[in-house]
């Protein structure tokens, strides 16, 4: 049997006793690194050979793993953080396992999505996870074109590394969308920034950028569906007030921003004085 068992994002602490149970059970437990992998297994006296298995050897160690399941061992798989399956390799070993009729449990724990939708604020009856954003720009336009007319909420990971371009497109399509940024779950340094993409990069330009990111979306709005082109700038102005609940003064900034015009054009034609 397979057994996927859910680990620590970060406080060693979050670990259930039946996943202590099933790695102890385990004749050998699936690793994306061995060596962060060691960090839990010392910590909570687990003497169990560890195997590598990550998506540059997967294709060469999945036959190996396939066969040996079949001969009636007992494997386990984590991931080096949370879930395994979730935006990672393991998604493929349950798949062939699968084909293979060979049975496969999940000992349930930790999800970095899960953990950061349940402390977003944003609705959690309705939402999408989209695992890693696109990496060519063209893909990645498109693919928050869609994020952003979703009727729930959508959360996906980023690396550090592409949060400030990420952000930065995100406010050239929606200036306006509310996010939440999540980094460093359950760890000492844990934080959770809400606000628009403009207002999380302010953020961001005063502090390091570190740790893997949970970025969430929060729902489209009746508003955002309207098209705004067959409005007058007052009519536009008058329902990003409505809409989002802020001044007339950042909602002549946003439509400004939307329609690619000075700030100054939209004043006039609204003719509301400073």
């Amino acid at each position: 049997m397979l057994f996927l068992v859910a680990t620590p994002i970060g406080h060693l602490s979050d670990i259930t006793f039946r996943a202590i149970e099933t790695l102890n059970l385990c004749d050998y437990i699936l690793c994306e690194d061995t060596r962060h992998s060691l960090i839990l297994l010392r910590h909570y006296k687990i003497q169990k050979p560890l195997k590598s298995y990550h998506k540059f050897n997967e294709a060469s160690q999945t036959d190996q793993i396939v066969h040996d399941l079949k001969l009636g061992k007992k494997i386990a798989l984590i991931s080096d953080a949370g879930t395994p399956g979730i935006s990672d390799p393991g998604a493929d070993l349950v798949k062939v396992c699968i084909k293979n009729n060979i049975s496969i449990t999940s000992i349930p724990g930790p999800c970095a999505a899960i953990q950061a939708l349940s402390c977003s604020g944003l609705t959690t009856d309705r939402f999408q996870f989209v695992g890693f954003l696109a990496r060519k720009e063209n893909e990645l336009k498109q693919e928050l074109k869609s994020i952003l007319s979703y009727e729930g909420t959508t959360i996906c990971y980023e690396s550090p590394h592409r949060i400030v371009s990420v952000l930065k497109l995100i406010h050239e399509i929606n200036p306006t969308r509310y996010l939440v940024l999540a980094r460093e779950l359950t760890k000492k340094f844990e934080e959770i920034i809400r606000g628009t993409a403009i207002e999380l990069l302010a953020h961001w330009n005063e502090t390091p950028l570190k740790g893997e990111f949970v970025l969430l979306f929060s729902q489209s709005t009746q508003a955002e569906k309207i098209d705004w082109e067959q409005l007058t700038p007052k009519e536009h102005v008058e329902l990003l007030q409505t809409a989002y609940g802020i001044t007339r003064q950042e909602a002549i900034k946003i439509a400004a921003e939307l329609r690619g015009v000075p700030k100054r054009q939209v004043y006039n034609q609204v003719q509301i004085k400073e």
